[in-house]
């Protein structure tokens, strides 16, 4: 009998930096070629083996980021390459992308994941429509055509709080527990980052009290609807995952490849999930891919996994994911989130799930499942679900 399952040999991750920090001066193939250097190293595998490398980016403006990673990593000209560019969900969804080449026996071995040098992204206009116009500079485009459905995500996430009642401090709690528990695990943390730059952990961890962070300035409030003064549930700097730079790769392929190449590798993926939403309240998405790729996987719920990772944009995100799920805030992101860490877009999912299968590795629990989903602007969410074998 054929043998359909896709494993995963080895994973690795940069250091996430924050926007402007030390790689800064990096473009996104700068940041990914020693990600993928260090990926095959750890995987004892030639780069000749590899077919394919599929890669999230969501601010490069075009091109083919994947493309100029792989030849800066040495990689064979053969190998093909393909750039995913579904915002925040991309870096999961190239794997999901990586899993159905590796089914349908397009490639045995591919390298999948993603990589953001925001810090370098292009400066972009709109075109003007006429000669003596001048073009229009924009931060982010449109992921909805009815500008009703597609909110300011930073706004949309304010509201939401809000009308749940989530207030500051609890989401200010919520992003100083992330914070600590980065911070203290920043050891085991190096365990999984490459170097890149110099830099050997995540830069932008660090310890607040609950009254420094109570003096962080409020980024965004929902405007009350009655006379009454509203509730504080403004979303402050502290709850929201910051701009950052960062790559995350994972090496996926066939189990006649693996036996091939004398591989054993530690986990199997198991299922995917690319799921949308209402665009109006994008941080919804991710639960929704998180149920289908449950059910996918034959598991009853999010506590059957031992490893659970949501890349948390905004606090209040994390807190509705955990509400929704019957999840414990303690029970995610063990040893931080994205809150602490920050968010380099196209590699955020990837960052989660290089988190989901080296915390995998340390439990070292045979056949524990691991979890890791994201949410992007649009509404639209994104999940994989993956097995250790050991």
């Amino acid at each position: 009998m054929p043998d359909h399952r896709i494993l995963i040999s080895a994973w690795a991750r940069s250091a996430v930096a924050p926007h402007g920090g030390a790689f800064r001066k990096l473009l996104p193939h700068e940041i990914g070629a020693p990600v993928l250097h260090g990926l095959l190293q750890r995987a004892g595998l030639a780069a000749q083996h590899i077919d394919a490398v599929i890669l999230g980016n969501a601010l490069g403006a075009g091109g083919n980021p994947a493309r100029m990673v792989a030849l800066a990593a040495g990689l064979p000209d053969r190998c093909a390459a393909l750039t995913v560019d579904t915002q925040c969900c991309a870096g999961l969804d190239a794997i999901a992308l990586a899993a159905g080449m590796l089914a349908s026996g397009q490639a045995e071995v591919v390298v999948a994941g993603g990589v953001e040098a925001w810090s370098r992204a292009p400066i972009r206009q709109h075109r003007p429509l006429l000669p003596d116009e001048l073009p229009v500079a924009y931060e982010r485009p449109a992921f909805a055509p009815d500008p009703a459905r597609d909110p300011d995500l930073l706004q949309a996430a304010a509201d939401y709080a809000r009308t749940h009642g989530i207030s500051r401090s609890t989401q200010d709690d919520y992003a100083l527990q992330s914070h600590a528990r980065a911070v203290d695990q920043a050891p085991a943390l190096r365990t999984e980052i490459v170097p890149v730059a110099g830099l050997t952990q995540d830069a932008y961890p660090r310890l607040l009290t609950a009254r420094a962070a109570a003096r962080l300035p409020v980024q965004a409030q929902a405007q009350p609807h009655t006379q009454s003064p509203p509730a504080d549930c403004a979303v402050s700097t502290l709850a929201i995952s910051s701009r950052a730079d960062g790559a995350a790769m994972v090496l996926m392929m066939t189990p006649a490849a693996a036996a091939r190449y004398g591989l054993s590798p530690g986990a199997q993926w198991l299922a995917s999930a690319s799921k949308g939403l209402d665009p109006a309240m994008p941080l919804l998405a991710a639960e929704s891919a998180t149920r289908t790729v449950l059910q996918r996987g034959n598991l009853p719920n999010a506590q059957a996994c031992a490893v659970v990772e949501l890349h948390d944009a905004f606090a209040v995100q994390g807190l509705a994911y955990c509400r929704a799920l019957g999840l414990e805030p303690h029970a995610i992101n063990r040893l931080g989130g994205g809150i602490a860490r920050g968010h380099p877009i196209g590699a955020s999912g990837a960052i989660a799930l290089v988190r989901v299968l080296a915390d995998l590795e340390r439990l070292g629990q045979a056949r524990a499942h691991g979890l890791a989903s994201v949410a992007g602007a649009g509404g639209i969410g994104a999940a994989t679900l993956v097995q250790w074998r050991r």
